[in-house]
């Protein structure tokens, strides 16, 4: 029995994000591996050497979600997706078989060289297979995929610690290891699915721009009706985009709605990032200890974290697309705000590790994991969602690229900060995630237009003619409707032609 088309995009979809598990699994092992007793002996890294084995990785991801813009349009989807699994390989294997630390920080580069080809891609990828109604579904599953590969770093690198004797290398180099096999299953198996048909129809292919459309959405049927429609609607959007959408980077500085959609994608990253979503992860266990929770059970918490960001994440999955993409945002901000609020009224009533309020710091641990479910069901996916499908395919790989360079960016500002400002100020640090999210909320409930199953090339007319202060338009008069009135238009024609058909015999 045939796989129904949606079911196979979804699948399509799946398959890609295994690059996503490579990000999830990556950041959460090389904690593991740079506490293991033979890395320290062998190594005898300094705090701020194994800091920078650390954010060495997001300042290669940077970059190379800088490259993977031009890299996308230039080869294609597909094959940037391999280049950027190759590119893992080779950091793979340094950082697996290093024998100085100068190894390390080189593998660590070139795996987030690798990461951030793959993280810009693949949403982008995704959006350009899916159908509008389960576009959001499909691009959810970058996040889902990426708290899946933190899940399993977790248990992995908590094996090897207690599986391996404490002066074998085998602690740290099997779970840097394993993250070859699904890198090498990735780069193999890629090319056998369709590529993007918006990607081949803009590079003059247009048979196999219908083929692949065909195959994704109605077992290779070539004349089916929403095929046929969606192959027209997207021809004449490229067409027009040739002669009057950006051709360079400056071009999306320069062209107003292109300038609006990058505005609003460099937010969405900036803001995720602003939400305390890294600051909250790097603080949760010292909190953990400090309450009074064994080590032993300290990751059995640390897991009961990830699993609440894979529900919370699940159900951006099922829900993203009949809920829509601007409410979701405005209301996880808010949801975050109230957790901050909480969690920082907490540290400042009962501080951990002086007042000894067991009551206190588990309250302080629940926070948490409500902000996590909170994130990880509304910004941690929107910020992949939203910018894979604003822009048109001219500027599609050039605006993403510049959006998850965004998001590499205040990472790392973050991640530097954090623990600096924790020494010096403490609970009040907190107090600047608790305003960021409120203004977050107030801010993307201004400007952020809802974007829920209007096909791709609609979004040019919407960003266009919505007014600047979005509460005010009226959502009536940008209703979609060409998609439909092309299907009416390609079964009317359908019908004529068979008609003739049936009279000449």
């Amino acid at each position: 029995m045939a796989i129904p088309p949606k079911l196979y995009q979804f699948l399509v979809g799946v398959f890609a994000s295994v690059g996503s598990v490579l990000y999830g699994y990556d950041l959460g092992v090389i904690a593991e591996a740079i506490a293991s007793q033979n890395f320290i002996d062998t190594f005898h890294p300094t705090a701020a050497e194994s800091g920078a084995v650390v954010s060495v990785f997001t300042g290669g991801a940077f970059f190379g979600a800088c490259f993977a813009g031009p890299t996308g349009d230039w080869i294609g989807r597909r094959k940037t997706i391999l280049l950027g699994a190759l590119i893992f390989l080779v950091g793979g294997g340094l950082q697996t078989g290093a024998q100085s630390l100068s190894y390390l920080y080189a593998g660590r580069c070139i795996a987030g060289l690798g990461i951030g080809f793959l993280v810009m891609i693949i949403p982008l990828y995704q959006a350009e297979i899916a159908h509008p109604d389960i576009r959001g579904r499909v691009t959810a599953l970058q996040q889902f995929m990426l708290g899946i590969g933190a899940l399993v770093a977790t248990w992995v690198g908590y094996g090897c610690y207690t599986r391996f004797p404490a002066d074998s290398s085998k602690q740290w180099r099997v779970s840097l290891g394993i993250q070859i096999i699904p890198a090498g299953i990735l780069a193999m198996l890629i090319l056998f699915f369709p590529e993007s048909p918006r990607w081949l129809i803009d590079h003059d292919r247009a048979e196999d721009g219908l083929r692949s459309l065909a195959k994704l959405h109605a077992h290779g049927d070539e004349n089916d009706a929403w095929v046929r429609a969606e192959f027209e609607q997207i021809t004449d959007s490229i067409h027009f985009e040739h002669a009057n959408e950006a051709k360079s980077y400056a071009e999306l500085f320069t062209n107003k709605s292109s300038f609006r959609r990058l505005f609003l994608v460099c937010a969405i990253q900036a803001s995720v990032q602003m939400t305390g979503v890294s600051a909250i992860q790097y603080y949760s266990p010292t909190i953990f200890a400090q309450i009074g929770i064994p080590t032993s059970k300290t990751l059995e918490y640390q897991g009961i974290n990830s699993l609440i960001a894979l529900a919370g994440e699940a159900a951006c999955i099922l829900l993203i697309d009949p809920l829509g993409r601007r409410w979701a945002l405005i209301g996880g901000n808010l949801a975050n705000c109230v957790t901050f609020i909480i969690a920082t009224a907490l540290l400042a009533s009962f501080p951990p590790g002086v007042s000894r309020n067991v009551g206190a710091g588990w309250g302080f641990t629940i926070m948490t994991w409500l902000y996590n479910f909170s994130f990880s069901a509304t910004c941690g996916p929107l910020s992949w969602i939203v910018p894979a499908e604003v822009f048109d395919t001219r500027t599609r790989a050039k605006g993403v690229s510049i959006g998850v360079m965004v998001s590499f960016a205040f990472n790392t500002l973050i991640g530097q900060i954090t623990p600096i400002a924790m020494a010096s100020i403490g609970w009040r640090f907190y107090i600047l995630f608790v305003v960021c999210n409120f203004t977050n909320a107030i801010f993307f409930w201004a400007i952020q237009p809802e974007t829920k199953k209007r096909p791709l090339e609609e979004m040019n007319y919407l960003f266009t003619n919505a007014p600047l202060f979005v509460p005010t338009m009226n959502m009536a008069e940008f209703e979609q409707h060409d998609l439909e009135n092309r299907v009416a238009e390609v079964e009317r024609k359908t019908s004529v032609v068979t008609y003739q058909e049936d009279v000449r015999m």
